[in-house]
């Protein structure tokens, strides 16, 4: 026998190697893919999301095995979070219609956004009301900017 071993376990373990350096997970600290959240990212019904007050930084969804799905989760703007809710409006009544409802809710937060003069390399999204959450009277919408680059270091909001 050879001290050697046979060449095809040489290439397979090259292969195997070349592998795991290609498919591992990339580390947290590096940034990660930049994203695009929209108004359907979280809604009006997203459990949590009606604790959040105006200012406040929380969670992108995730699953919590003690609520039995996804949930938002207020964050302290100190730490790093993923999103902060800037501002509300509030939209006209009328029926609801999804379409409308997106776009004064996509406008009125772009309004917002500028007039704070939030960070350009930043983005937002409208958390809007659903057929549901409307029939009740919720006529809301939830302004929330985050980073497409990765979580806010802190407040994005002005500072008195």
């Amino acid at each position: 026998m050879s001290a050697q071993p046979p060449q095809r376990w040489i290439m397979l373990g090259v292969v195997l190697g070349l592998c795991a350096v290609t498919l591992a997970p990339a580390r947290a600290d590096l940034t990660r893919a930049s994203v695009h959240k929209d108004e359907h990212f979280v809604t009006a019904e997203t459990p949590g999301i009606l604790d959040i007050e105006a200012g406040e930084c929380f969670t992108d969804p995730a699953f919590h095995p003690s609520a039995g799905g996804e949930v938002v989760l207020y964050t302290p703007c100190g730490q790093r979070s993923d999103n902060q809710a800037y501002s509300f409006v509030h939209l006209p009544d009328g029926p609801f219609d999804r379409d409308r409802v997106a776009a004064q809710a996509w406008d009125r937060c772009e309004r917002g956004f500028t007039v704070l003069s939030i960070d350009a390399a930043l983005d937002f999204y409208p958390v809007v009301p659903t057929r549901e959450t409307w029939a009740d009277g919720d006529r809301d919408v939830m302004c929330v900017a985050y980073d497409p680059a990765g979580s806010l270091a802190g407040s994005v909001l002005p500072r008195a």
